[in-house]
């Protein structure tokens, strides 16, 4: 059996070394042209901007881009640029001064100076507040370091950087939400990463590659894919793409050691997926709408396990792996459910009393809160149910 490859455009695994050759798993036209387009990048020492959904491998390019470029025997250092507040951010970028903030009780360098004369990856560049995309392209422009809480500049150092996003940066440059300037710096070289489900066969070959890979790392034998369920899975969206293709591969090899993977053995996300699709039109020849197929299987997870919004449906909303149509699907299957009670429906979505205007702020802010009158039951002696208002709820 072949040895998996320690890098490729869907693993996040370490860097090989300077005698491994990067392989990018796959034949379809995508995938040759991501080939060409990261050799074009390796041979430049350009800026170059990852664009890509959310699990299609962003950082594995960049460290493929660096490895094949001069500087492969320089440091490669990621930064996450998501989730963390501006001052934390500036000080792992660029490193901090003794006494400079509560708890900076020594100096500390920052990840910029660690990857002098190599590369730094930016990851989520998009997320970055206005402050720090300007902090940065000043930094882009002049290679200069200045900590935080220093008084001067420190150095100047040579980094080559590799930025990506998950999100249209055209379209936040027009809400005024990302610099204009500091996209042009970025995107000297852009390298647009396909979604898995445009790669075809790939697919299929990649569950295999993966699923070897797997049985070998838990000592197990590996299980064959029957035709049913490989039609199943090229059928599937995979909207968390090779992430997502990953995780079930390895689910399958811990659960399905050794016969055949049936479709019956394939997640539920993926067996709704095609009961969906095999739903093609209404009544009146329409299209039906469709849903992510995660939806059904979040509302199963709080309906019937009883597990929590937060834990179930929150995480995929703010990882954007559930869409705001998706969240008003799940709350109109709620109000369904309680006739529109919100009150009931805090209840039926596993949440504490106490969490009612947590939960309403966060439906208004995300512009998922429906209106209750369409799902109630008006009563005979009255135009408009009893609890027609609800209690507390939070002004907008």
């Amino acid at each position: 059996m072949t040895s998996i490859p320690a890098i490729s455009v869907h693993s996040v695994g370490s860097v090989p070394s300077a005698n491994q050759q990067p392989l990018l798993v796959g034949d379809s036209p995508a995938i040759s042209q991501l080939r060409a387009d990261i050799g074009t990048a390796a041979r430049s020492d350009a800026k170059v901007l990852v664009v890509g959904e959310t699990g299609v491998g962003k950082e594995v390019v960049a460290k493929l881009v660096h490895q094949g470029g001069t500087r492969r025997r320089s440091p490669f250092i990621a930064v996450n640029c998501a989730g963390l507040p501006d001052s934390l951010l500036e000080s792992e970028l660029f490193g901090h001064v003794r006494g400079s903030f509560t708890g900076a009780y020594r100096d500390k360098p920052g990840l910029a100076t660690m990857a002098d004369r190599g590369t730094l990856f930016l990851d989520e560049v998009g997320e970055m507040s206005a402050r720090m995309q300007g902090v940065l392209l000043r930094f882009v422009e002049t290679g200069e370091i200045h900590r935080l809480g220093a008084d001067q500049i420190e150095k100047r150092v040579d980094v080559r950087i590799i930025a990506a996003t998950n999100r249209n940066l055209l379209e936040r440059i027009a809400s005024a939400d990302f610099r204009e300037d500091l996209y042009y710096r970025l995107n000297v070289i852009h390298i647009s990463i396909p979604p898995l489900r445009e790669r075809g066969a790939d697919i299929a070959m990649l569950f295999t590659h993966y699923l070897e890979h797997y049985c070998r790392t838990h000592g197990v034998e590996s299980p064959a894919l029957t035709p049913a369920a490989e039609e199943l899975m090229l059928a599937y969206r995979w909207p968390g793409n090779v992430r997502e293709l990953k995780n079930v591969t390895e689910r399958i090899a811990v659960r399905h050691a050794g016969g055949s993977i049936a479709a019956e053995s394939l997640p539920p996300e993926m067996r709704l997926s095609a009961v969906a699709a095999a739903r093609p039109s209404n009544g009146n020849g329409a299209p039906v709408p469709m849903h992510h197929p995660s939806v059904d299987v979040a509302w199963e997870e709080m309906v019937l396990k009883r597990k929590s919004f937060w834990l179930v449906v929150h995480p995929l909303f703010i990882d954007r792996e559930l869409t705001k149509s998706d969240l008003r699907e799940i709350i109109r299957r709620g109000l369904q459910q309680t006739q529109g009670s919100y009150r009931k429906l805090i209840e039926l979505f596993q949440l504490p009393p106490a969490d009612y205007k947590r939960f309403l702020a966060f439906l208004y802010q995300h512009d998922c809160h429906l209106a209750f009158h369409p799902f109630r039951e008006v009563r005979p002696d009255t135009d408009m149910p009893a609890d027609s208002k609800p209690v507390d709820a939070p002004t907008r």
